[in-house]
């Protein structure tokens, strides 16, 4: 099925209902959105040629634009190429160059630099700042979207990259419906007075998540600020109303950080889906008791997108449950259409409680790496999915995640899992943010280092964390060694980089 028949049903059902808005701005309705994306559609089809299956690449940040691009692409039966906007512009080419995009849709600094390393596939780089992407409106409108098959490719992801080029995720129309789906049945439901809110990059899981909106006719907001900013949204939240977003653990600190410092509470805020990296304890709990029950937890890749578990509202919020604190910690159950395991370098299921790799199967499951067969073969086997995650499943089915296989520790022989150690350490008052990594060490292999943001006005002392490591875990699990930093180092989702950190290390040696 195209996704674009979801927005085609709802300019049916709904058409004056506010679909696009800039800010508290509506700058279209349903009909429009619909209207604009099937001309766009016809502009891709008979001016510039794209035929279905033909690849077409999204280089542009946050914008209303964005989503009447998707569908215009969608409607000519083309595969999306979103590219992340904060990737410098070569990153960029390099993507546009294996996917073999024939077309580029830019914005802003794209728009000014792309023409200059745009690889030979690109017949045409279209900014939507330009008079010429409006005149798209009033191309000739298809008729219907193209009819697509579930097994047929629309969404073309590009992997981080952090352990080389990055990967291209062949993601089909059934792997997004199935997604869609189970959104509604384990993350949260959608009704027509809600919106949601991109303050998240639109070329990954926030813009996913538009899918489920424009099913419900619901509103989609673009912050005036293109992007992230704690102020705007706890202002602009109220004055919206039933505001949905996603956003990576490092965002809900800073939104937590700011709600506590102007005295808000969240008031217009409805759902918060948190994932994308490690949510700490100290952390998910902090936000509960400021913010109220608004938050989500999924866990998802791009492989599998954020479709693998789910802890819902109410677990996310509970504090009566006798095990709720390690269901806290936990990133909550299978979702509804896949089968999750824990298992060995050899594939056999771990005993309950025991730490392995994540394996997944079922639908959202990814259709394989784009022209790399080989490295599909090592990922998907028997039709499950490798996540390279570490964890554990208990009793009931909750999930932990200890760390990457690549992020954990070996020292002395023994396996330490840095999640395990930030979680110590952030119980801390000093400590506001951390990350830990693994340093070679001549007699045990490696040795734990912590790299610690003290909260304003925190003393720097190694001795108190030491202290405090030493009543929460293991001694051997304690740092060997604090570096006390301003900040650390991380990508465009808010994920701390700890190959840098360890690039760091190595360059000290």
């Amino acid at each position: 099925m195209n996704p674009a028949e979801w927005l085609v049903r709802a300019a049916k059902l709904t058409p004056g209902a506010p679909a696009l808005q800039k800010g508290e701005n509506v700058v279209a309705d349903y009909a429009t959105f619909a209207a604009r994306a099937a001309a766009i559609g016809g502009a891709l089809r008979e001016r510039f040629g794209v035929q279905p299956g033909d690849r077409v690449a999204l280089f542009m940040k946050n914008r209303t634009e964005y989503l009447e691009v998707l569908y215009g692409i969608w409607f000519a039966g083309a595969v999306v190429v979103p590219i992340n906007a904060k990737l410098h512009v070569k990153e960029a080419a390099w993507i546009v160059d294996h996917a073999a995009a024939e077309i580029v849709f830019v914005a802003g600094e794209g728009q000014k630099s792309f023409g200059a390393v745009s690889p030979a596939c690109v017949r045409s780089v279209i900014s939507v700042d330009e008079p010429a992407f409006s005149s798209l409106y009033e191309h000739t409108p298809l008729n219907a979207p193209h009819a697509t098959r579930a097994d047929e490719l629309i969404w073309l992801f590009y992997t981080s990259g952090t352990t080389g080029k990055p990967k291209g995720v062949m993601l089909t129309s059934a792997n997004l419906q199935a997604m869609a789906m189970t959104y509604f049945i384990d993350v949260d439901d959608v009704k027509a007075e809600d919106a949601i809110l991109y303050a998240a990059p639109m070329s990954h899981g926030a813009g996913i998540y538009n899918f489920m909106h424009v099913m419900r006719g619901a509103r989609h907001v673009v912050p005036v600020s293109g992007g992230f900013d704690p102020a705007e949204i706890l202002d602009l939240a109220p004055r919206i109303g039933h505001i949905s977003m996603f956003a990576a653990p490092t965002m809900i600190r800073r939104l937590v950080d700011r709600a506590k410092a102007s005295g808000q509470s969240g008031e217009g805020i409805k759902t918060v889906v948190y994932g994308g990296g490690p949510m700490y304890l100290a952390d998910i709990i902090d936000a509960v008791a400021m913010m109220g029950p608004r938050f989500v937890q999924i866990y998802g890749q791009g492989e599998c997108p954020m479709g693998i578990t789910a802890l819902n509202r109410a677990a996310v919020a509970d504090r009566d449950h006798p095990d709720w604190r390690q269901r806290l910690g936990s990133v909550g159950v299978a979702q509804s259409c896949v089968n999750v395991k824990v298992v060995d370098e050899n594939g056999a299921a771990m005993p309950t409680g025991k730490t392995g790799e994540i394996i997944v199967r079922g639908l959202p499951v990814m259709a394989g790496y784009w022209r790399n067969a080989r490295a599909t073969a090592q990922t998907v086997r028997d039709g499950w999915l490798w996540t390279g995650d570490m964890g554990a499943i208990d009793a009931d089915g909750f999930l932990t995640l200890h760390d990457r296989s690549k992020d954990m520790i070996i020292s002395g022989g023994t396996n330490i899992y840095p999640r395990e150690v930030e979680e110590a350490l952030l119980l801390h008052p000093a400590v506001h943010e951390v990350a830990v990594v693994g340093q070679p060490h001549p007699d045990w292999g490696e040795q734990v280092v912590a790299f610690v943001v003290p909260r304003a006005a925190a003393e720097h002392d190694p001795a108190a964390l030491d202290a405090h490591c030493l009543r929460e875990i293991a001694r051997f699990k304690r740092p060997k060694t604090y570096r006390f930093v301003t900040s650390l180092p991380k990508n465009n989702y808010g994920k701390v980089l700890k190959t840098a950190l360890r690039d760091r290390l190595e360059k000290e040696e």
